[in-house]
């Protein structure tokens, strides 16, 4: 992927790894847009020199309307990242916790899904392009205290290799991103372990520049995660992760840990 000549938006960039991919874009060349709900960081980021578009991808509306303003100002748009996502936790002991995953997987997974469907006829179009999916570690090894995000970026995962298939022979290339923990939205506060927001955006970076661009961009940080299985040690790390347990309220089942 050139990154110096490219017209990129970026769904889910007011904050953390959005937010510094943006900047990142910006700085190799690209011409970037970005969406989301919070209009403070909308604000900030215009007055940085970005075009920005207010969107909330739980609604189909929103994002058909975020399209059309995209797309009548930016009509070279060639690169869409949809990375807008949330993490709760959530005691599956406990049946409330349905609305936390129903939230979950309205944002992360249908939430993809909308932004993938309002522009892939444009691309296809075109006849050129690339959708950039964000999906996580954790889709690969779950982390206990957040099942329905593990499996909602399971999902996009999946959905991600299905739409790379579908759109094989158009010239619209789809590359998943994997983050591991990184150390924004808190993280660093709870994981040791979380990667440096900036050794991580520069390691993205390198790696989607390659030629060819990766299926899967995959930092040195996540390979533990996404082969998990393959070097056995899934059910290991599944247990280790398993004592974050007791972070749930009301649980007491051993130390919190989230490596």
């Amino acid at each position: 992927m050139d990154l110096s000549d490219r017209t990129v938006l970026i769904v889910g960039a007011t904050s953390g790894i959005g937010r510094e991919l943006a900047r990142r874009f910006a700085a190799a060349g690209s011409t970037v847009a970005v969406g989301g709900r919070s209009p403070k960081a909308l604000a900030e980021l215009a007055e940085e020199g970005f075009g920005t578009i207010g969107v909330d991808v739980t609604d189909s509306a929103s994002v058909a309307s975020a399209r059309d303003v995209v797309l009548a100002r930016y009509p070279g748009l060639d690169t869409v990242v949809t990375m807008s996502g949330v993490m709760l936790l959530e005691d599956l002991r406990d049946p409330a916790h349905f609305e936390a995953a129903e939230t979950t997987i309205d944002t992360n997974l249908l939430g993809t899904i909308r932004v993938v469907d309002a522009f892939t006829p444009h691309l296809v179009r075109r006849g050129a392009g690339t959708i950039v999916t964000v999906t996580s570690g954790i889709a690969f090894l779950p982390f206990p205290p957040m099942p329905s995000y593990a499996a909602s970026k399971a999902g996009v995962h999946a959905y991600s290799e299905a739409l790379r298939a579908q759109l094989d022979s158009t010239g619209v290339g789809v590359v998943e991103l994997v983050p591991p923990a990184v150390a924004t939205a808190g993280q660093e506060e709870v994981n040791p372990h979380a990667l440096p927001l900036d050794d991580f955006a520069t390691e993205v970076m390198h790696l989607l520049s390659q030629d060819p661009t990766p299926h899967e961009v995959l930092v040195k940080g996540v390979l533990m995660h996404r082969w998990a299985e393959r070097d056995g040690t899934y059910d290991d790390l599944v247990a280790q992760r398993s004592r974050a347990l007791a972070m749930l309220p009301g649980r007491q089942d051993g130390p919190a840990g989230t490596r």
